[in-house]
């Protein structure tokens, strides 16, 4: 049912930090390591090269070891490059989601107190104001081709590799709270390292895989769970800035792995090339960053003959469970926990461990969990155990086999196309528009993204669904903005007064069904 907390992944290892595992699992230096989308390749030499002349430019401005390097950039292996150049000089990477507004952005900059900002050519005149309004030190541009002044007189490095330790914070990943305003998960470089060895192991990753990513690199999924993965086993990555049907039909001949949310697998099935002669070459597909629908991976199964893999990960742990290589994948379920992950299910109330069958808390405990929330150790305190579990928030069970369920979120954490969204920060916009009393933003199932953001506002007058939609698109990123605004005249409650969600989503659950 779960595996024993233990450490053994790093004492057979020489490295004791990422920039050293990337060298020791890639003593061949010319072997290749990314075919992009726009013509190049790079070998595992050439992108270490690009990592220390990115290093060297940072250091060169003054950047030094704990510094915060935060970026909202189109996705580039520059990009990428990027997060191994913090690594090896020690700052501190903290990647953002390019959907994210100015006043988004500020947040994150002034909490993170970053001295380094990187952004688009395109949003470098508006970004200057906003990192300066925080005392962010250095605005850099780079896009999606791998210009901008973030290269300009970047010379390759000949310094040593910096002396970090597995404890050293390797990146800050922002993440939604139950106070509505997100929280930065430290991640060391044992954190990542440990959980990318686990990867390679339990889903079989060789030198001679090439995995299709198509995924962001500003979260979790992509940026770690994917590459690491392959940098760890020497495989190979295909290097795609979009995600794109037709473009992911096409390369699926090059490829032997690909990675995505559900939302790329209801929309290759929309594909009628899509099938068992296009997959009939491939190992494996992997899910996750949201739940896969039961229907979906039956669908799957039918039309190309593989079962797809669901696995269960956030940001504070990155991956806790997988369901099994050899054996059976079975749908609602994300398998079992990692080498060296614990995972019990508790009473919320009391913590006390419940019986396989029993829906309670998801707690977890390993070398994958998080130092904790930067600049918050009162929120990192209350999410932690005595005992070294962490709370998750998340709602499941174990089945009569072993499997992990995932049943809810106790959080009301919305997850639209892989991206977490948290209802009370659109429901503080909400409430403060005319003619709106209150608000309450739910998740409901969705085709294509999984779930959709919706709001369920209870109206004093008239309000129109497009005008609230266009007073809210300058204050959200898109991913958060409501598909649809439903008026009501009251919200529903229990009998403490409480905002009844759970009746709302059932309410409201065939709004998006074909």
């Amino acid at each position: 049912m779960s595996h024993t907390v233990s450490s053994l992944w790093y004492q057979n290892l020489a490295a004791q930090n990422l920039p050293q595992l990337y060298l020791e699992r890639n003593k061949n230096l010319s072997r290749h390591f990314a075919h992009c989308d726009d013509g190049r390749a790079f070998t595992y030499g050439a992108f270490w090269e690009l990592a220390g002349r990115l290093q060297a430019r940072l250091a060169g401005a003054g950047v030094t070891r704990g510094d915060r390097v935060a970026m909202q950039v189109d996705k580039s292996i520059e990009a990428l490059a990027l997060f191994w150049a913090c690594v090896r000089g020690g700052f501190i990477f903290l990647p953002l989601n390019t959907a994210y507004t100015a006043s988004e952005v500020s947040y994150f900059l002034g909490d993170a107190q970053a001295a380094v900002f990187v952004t688009t050519p395109q949003r470098f005149s508006e970004m200057q104001g906003v990192a300066s309004s925080v005392g962010c030190a250095h605005l850099f541009t780079l896009d999606d081709q791998g210009t901008g002044s973030l290269l300009e007189g970047a010379v390759a490095t000949t310094e040593p590799l910096r002396e970090l330790s597995w404890d050293d914070c390797a990146a800050i990943l922002y993440t939604s709270g139950t106070t509505g305003r997100s929280k930065g998960a430290m991640l060391s470089h044992g954190n990542l390292a440990s959980n990318g060895l686990a990867l390679v192991d339990i889903w079989r990753f060789t030198a001679k895989d090439r995995l299709l990513h198509a995924l962001p690199i500003y979260h979790t999924h992509g940026l770690f769970t994917a590459t690491n993965t392959v940098i760890f086993s020497g495989a190979e990555l295909l290097f795609r800035r979009k995600f794109s049907a037709e473009d992911i039909v096409a390369k699926l001949p090059l490829a032997t792995t690909m990675m995505g949310v559900p939302t790329f697998y209801t929309r290759l099935l929309q594909k009628p090339d899509f099938n068992r002669t296009a997959t009939d070459h491939m190992r494996l597909f992997i899910s996750g960053s949201a739940p896969l629908m039961a229907e979906t991976h039956r669908a799957f199964q039918q039309r190309t003959g593989h079962a797809i893999l669901e696995r269960y990960g956030m940001t504070e742990t990155s991956m806790n469970a997988s369901n099994p290589y050899e054996g059976s994948r079975l749908a609602g379920t994300v398998g079992f926990a990692l080498p060296h992950i614990d995972i019990r299910i508790v009473d919320p109330a009391t913590g006390d461990v419940l019986a396989a069958g029993c829906d309670g808390m998801i707690e977890v405990k390993g070398p994958n969990l998080f130092k904790g929330y930067w600049r918050n150790p009162q929120k990192t305190a209350e999410d932690m155990r005595p005992d070294g579990y962490f709370i998750t928030g998340d709602l499941g069970r174990f089945d009569a086999q072993g499997y992990l369920v995932i049943s809810g979120r106790a959080k009301d954490l919305v997850i639209t196309g892989g991206i977490n969204v948290y209802p009370k920060e659109i429901e503080a916009l909400l409430d403060g528009l005319p003619g709106i009393s209150e608000s309450a933003v739910i998740g409901v199932p969705h085709p294509d993204f999984g779930e959709a953001v919706v709001a369920v506002v209870a109206c004093i007058e008239d309000v129109d669904e497009i005008s609230v939609l266009a007073a809210l698109k300058p204050k959200l990123a898109g991913f958060k903005l409501p598909k649809r605004v439903i008026a009501v005249r009251e919200l529903p409650r229990n009998a403490m007064g409480k905002v009844q969600k759970a009746e709302l989503r059932r309410l409201h659950e065939g709004l998006f069904k074909h």
